[in-house]
């Protein structure tokens, strides 16, 4: 039996609270590793964080400057000196596109580091599908994720969520909110399956609780819908129905709609609000609009209808809230088309799972500081096809 088949038993049976120690275990015995840490990605991707028994004693280290945020960055293996004799391999732990997080492994310097890369690499997905199932039954990965205290609403936010990106041969997502440890009412979610992937984008009303309590009900009643494979107009309708039966028109949800057919390149759109997208196309910006329609639940019984469009290979969508496209800077100027078109131009060479956060972090620099007034959700979906 190989070493891996050996390492991946191992963290297979491990108690979900003690996969770091077996990973230790088998890392220790079998290439005889001197120390692992594993590092996950904070919800606001700043830094990455130790994961260690609480009080937490490590410091966590920084995305963007630090050898550890380079493997991240790069999703590629990063060899570093470490001492005499010994060097630290970083790999990226990440599942299915969704980067999250970092193993770092210290091994004796004996020439052989390389030669054991693709293994150890192999084993740091394996710990990262091992972390997402071992979440249904410990909060220590969740707890390793904060550097600050989630506030209510955002905690039933994440918990909504689906991963923040996600990858096949047909398309590359990612997305991600802010401010990640205080959003309210901004959503995102996607499902796919061999033939279709379907999006959805969603900008929900009000502020804290209420406007969680919202979206979640929305959402819910979205995936409710389309589990019973309803088709996409269908899915709005109901769920207009379910958050109109709740609030009776006093609150309601915007929601951006799409399902993508993989071989094709169709899609069908429901535009229900408020959320925008803008294509990058041939080195291009424009921005795409659909008619518009009621938000879901504003009134009772609204009916809903698919428009289409066509996405091609090299295609960039990239979705946004209002709390993107209309903050003011200090002057008052909203972000506007014109910023956010420069903003998809400048990161138009990194993966779809950076976006998200870079277009965050020009937004930020145009709001000059203030404090967000909404919070914002940035979306970006890949199209390569078949």
């Amino acid at each position: 039996m190989n070493r891996f088949v050996i390492a991946e038993r191992a963290l297979r049976a491990a108690a979900p609270h003690e996969l770091l120690d077996a990973t230790r275990r088998v890392l220790a015995e079998l290439y005889a590793a001197e120390r692992a840490d594993l590092y996950l990605a904070d919800y606001g991707l700043t830094v990455l964080q130790p994961v260690s028994v609480l009080p937490h004693t490590m410091e966590p280290v920084s995305v963007h400057n630090s050898v550890v945020g380079r493997a991240f960055g790069a999703q590629e293996p990063v060899v570093e000196p470490a001492g005499d004799r010994v060097v630290r391999v970083h790999l990226p732990v990440s599942v299915r596109g969704d980067r999250m997080g970092v193993l770092s492994v210290t091994l004796p310097d004996d020439d052989g580091a390389e030669g054991v890369l693709a293994e150890l690499a192999e084993i740091a997905q394996v710990l990262g599908h091992e972390v997402i199932v071992a979440e249904r039954d410990t909060d220590v990965y969740l707890q390793a994720r904060r550097k600050d205290r989630l506030t209510l609403a955002a905690e039933m936010q994440w918990q909504l969520l689906p991963a923040r990106a996600c990858a096949r041969p047909e398309y590359e997502l990612g997305a991600q909110l802010e401010p990640a440890y205080a959003i309210f009412g901004d959503n995102f979610d996607w499902s796919v399956t061999a033939d279709r992937l379907m999006l959805y984008v969603t900008n929900g009303m009000g502020e804290g609780i209420e406007a969680s309590l919202l979206t979640n009900l929305a959402i819910n009643a979205l995936r409710n819908a389309r589990r019973a494979g309803i088709a996409l107009a269908d899915q709005a309708a109901l769920a207009d129905q379910a958050v109109y039966a709740h609030y009776r028109g006093r609150c309601y949800l915007s929601v951006l709609m799409f399902d993508f057919d993989l071989e094709t390149g169709r899609v069908a759109v429901v535009d229900a609000g408020s959320p925008q997208m803008l294509r990058l196309r041939d080195g291009s910006v424009e921005r795409v609009t659909f008619e518009a329609q009621l938000p879901l639940g504003m009134f009772e019984e609204t009916d809903y209808v698919t428009q289409e469009f066509h996405v091609e290979p090299g295609d960039r969508l990239v979705f946004v809230s209002d709390g993107v496209h209309a903050v003011a800077d200090p002057k008052g100027e909203a972000y506007g088309d014109t910023a956010l078109a420069r903003a998809i131009q400048s990161t138009r060479l990194l993966p779809a799972a950076e976006v998200p956060r870079a277009i965050l972090r020009e937004l930020t620099g145009h709001r000059g500081g203030s404090v967000a007034a909404d919070d914002a959700l940035v979306v970006c979906l890949d199209w390569h096809g078949r």
